[in-house]
């Protein structure tokens, strides 16, 4: 398995610039967001956030507030900044919808056709992009040389269980080559191959939609294995980009 990180929300030009424009006291400051620690993402969170309570207008919000939000501490006495104590409050209090404006697209690769089905569960807030058994065919003499499997966890390390595995993979693809070579089409030849079948897939999600993921698949949650080894390379890839999200995931 291999879920990587291809791509996240982004300020654009126009409004990254618009923050040397104007302070929080209204004068201009060409430096104005040097000076904070601070993600696009956090940036995201907080225009989003401060709109449903600020008079200021979204374009306004980082310029006119950023320095109260990023340039002190934190005033209910956690760690960071009073940007981190508004992220905090917004997340425990249930108005999580505002982290939906902010997104991550992963490229997963590898994973199992019973992942997905799992996976494609989780709906709101997702989209999926899956390599089709329709249109890329999966025989021996096919450009993919024959379908990949995943080996579960409980299978591996027994010689006679992957043993037993492995020839149930090998009936599987000696039946679709036997189907395809009497002239039945991929997408319908495809009906033979197992769940174990491997298959590579683009999602995009956004914050909360992957925190309640995470909520579901973690360990310790009764997920299957596979789902949950995904769900917490999701979460690495997503604090390594956004570290202010860890402790999200931590408390869900």
């Amino acid at each position: 398995m291999k879920a990587q990180l291809i791509a996240h929300t982004q300020l654009s030009e126009k409004f990254y610039d618009s923050f040397d424009e104007l302070d929080s006291v209204g004068n201009y400051d060409f430096n104005y967001l040097s000076q904070f620690d601070t993600t696009e993402g956090k940036l995201v969170a907080l225009t989003a956030i401060r709109t449903c309570y600020s008079a200021n207008k979204p374009t306004e919000i980082v310029a006119k507030e950023g320095a109260k939000y990023f340039g002190s501490k934190a005033s209910d006495g956690g760690e960071g900044t009073d940007a981190d104590r508004l992220f905090r409050h917004i997340v425990r209090s249930g108005h999580s919808s505002t982290l939906e404006h902010i997104s991550f697209t992963f490229a997963i690769e590898g994973v199992s056709r019973a992942l997905l089905a799992q996976l494609t569960r989780h709906r709101v807030g997702f989209s999926f992009s899956v390599q089709s058994q329709r249109y890329v065919r999966m025989g021996s003499d096919d450009k993919i040389g024959g379908f990949d499997y995943v080996l579960p966890d409980s299978v591996k390390g027994s010689t006679v269980k992957e043993a037993l595995f492995r020839a149930a993979m090998r009936a599987h693809q000696e039946d679709y080559d036997a189907l395809r070579s009497q002239g039945v089409p991929a997408e319908d030849a495809r009906a033979v191959l197992p769940n174990a079948a491997a298959t590579n897939l683009v999602m995009t999600a956004n914050l909360t939609a992957l925190l309640s993921f995470y909520s579901k698949r973690k360990k310790g949650r009764g997920a299957q294995a596979e789902i949950t080894e995904l769900a917490e390379a999701l979460r690495r890839e997503v604090v390594a980009v956004e570290p202010w999200t860890d402790q999200f995931f931590e408390e869900v």
